[in-house]
């Protein structure tokens, strides 16, 4: 995701990374390296994770002696920032337009969203166990490419990209597939497994996996991950024309801002 923003010509001078602590600590490492003189601003779901967050990711000593630190602590300017950073976020909320329709709000006039999130062939081997021993889904359903590019052009930004590759993890044996599966999070689809599963169940579902699911050729087990990235920009609000139109003086700044460059 990270080298997808050489295809961006905007150089950010704000950007914010929504959700630092799921989509990654290195991936932010990676996005100050590239942009070294942006201001860095963080957005987490709660106070004691922006805590975290902000404790993880502070500069060392002496790069903030040098002045050399970007990390803000506090929030965005009102003004929005340049570029909202979202790696692997989307998939993980319940109303994710409302999700994008708030993303676009944080951003600036111009500014870029750059997302990721799983696809709908997440976890198919462990899906089709599931089916065959008739058990609830082992996940929610994740959207379709083409469907984020079309509700990003709902959610109010313009040139949307998509784009997605399927990644392929082979594991030497089923517990080790069920220890990243924990790591990745948890369940989310409404008809779930309620209560706590035993020691039996566990048992059942490393054999099933073992005997049903994909295997490579050396015996390993097999899980596909599909990946999907995402960028889109905010462009200048545009009124809607009928015979009587009323225009704010902040949207009509924004809609002339770019004739008077």
């Amino acid at each position: 995701m990270q080298e997808r923003l050489q295809w961006m010509r905007q150089t950010p001078t704000t950007w914010l990374d929504w959700w630092p602590l799921n989509g990654g600590l290195q991936a932010h490492a990676l996005v100050r390296e590239r942009y070294p003189q942006s201001h860095a601003h963080v957005q987490e779901r709660d106070a004691q994770r922006h805590a975290r967050a902000l404790q993880a990711l502070q500069a060392s000593w002496w790069q903030r002696l040098r002045g050399q630190d970007r990390l803000q602590k506090a929030p965005p300017s009102p003004s929005g920032v340049d570029m909202l950073w979202a790696n692997m976020a989307l998939h993980l909320v319940a109303d994710p337009m409302a999700l994008l329709q708030q993303w676009h709000q944080v951003l600036a006039v111009d500014g870029f969203v750059m997302f990721s999130c799983l696809g709908p062939d997440t976890l198919r081997e462990i899906e089709a166990v599931y089916q065959q021993r008739g058990w609830p889904p082992p996940c929610h359903a994740f959207t379709d490419m083409h469907d984020w590019g079309d509700m990003l052009v709902q959610a109010g930004f313009a040139q949307p990209v998509m784009d997605m590759e399927r990644l392929t993890l082979t594991y030497v044996s089923s517990a080790a597939l069920l220890q990243d599966l924990r790591a990745m999070g948890r369940n989310l689809h409404r008809d779930r497994f309620a209560a706590c599963r035993g020691r039996g169940w566990r048992d059942q579902w490393l054999a099933d996996v073992s005997a049903l699911a994909r295997s490579d050729a050396e015996g390993r087990c097999v899980l596909t991950v599909e990946v999907i990235y995402g960028h889109a920009i905010k462009l200048p609000a545009r009124p809607r024309v009928a015979e009587t139109s009323t225009v704010s003086l902040a949207d009509m700044r924004a809609m002339l801002k770019p004739e008077s460059r």
